[in-house]
């Protein structure tokens, strides 16, 4: 009985520092769309929003991951100033940047089911499945922006893909490397 008392109490004590670090990295997301970089040859801004995305798939799990981007999305929604530049409100998920914004659910939950099912996780493990959430992020984000925008592939590549990918994978390597030193 004390037993099964204390397993209960340690899974509730897991399933709340989850939550806790779900909403932080909701907060980092919102704080990463602040750190906003203007691109001259495209409507989609350089955040830090991808790092913080693909961080908390890694380091909070498919389930924790996605609902942390569900509550930064349902912010937004609400009318917090949490997406690139401050914008909020419905309207944001319409125009040409939504996509990529759905695509972070879809991401996170991505990136933490694969490291939850692959065997021993390390660096170039957490990299690899950041790459494959990345890839959700530009799939969503580039059909978006096509239809939005009513641009051709070749020209929805170079508004919206090509420009991000380096430094996406910059800062890939260094969410692999701190999601690997730190575990929730």
């Amino acid at each position: 009985m004390v037993y099964n008392n204390l397993i209960s109490s340690d899974r509730s004590h897991t399933d709340l520092k989850r939550m806790v670090f779900a909403a932080l990295f909701a907060s980092l997301t919102a704080v990463g769309a602040y750190v906003k970089v203007p691109l001259p040859i495209t409507p989609v801004p350089v955040t830090m929003q991808v790092f913080f995305v693909l961080l908390a798939g890694s380091m909070l799990g498919s389930r924790w991951g996605t609902i942390s981007m569900v509550v930064y999305l349902l912010l937004g929604i609400a009318g917090f100033p949490v997406f690139s530049g401050g914008a909020s409100g419905m309207g944001v998920l319409f125009g040409p940047t939504g996509g990529y914004l759905i695509g972070f659910i879809f991401a996170a939950f991505v990136t933490g089911k694969l490291l939850e099912i692959l065997p021993q996780r390390s660096i170039l493990k957490n990299f690899l499945c950041m790459i494959i959430g990345l890839i959700i992020i530009y799939l969503f984000g580039a059909f978006r922006l096509m239809s939005v925008a009513h641009l051709t592939f070749q020209q929805t590549m170079i508004a919206g893909v090509l420009p991000f990918i380096i430094g996406d994978l910059i800062t890939l390597m260094l969410a692999a490397f701190i999601s690997e030193r730190y575990e929730v």
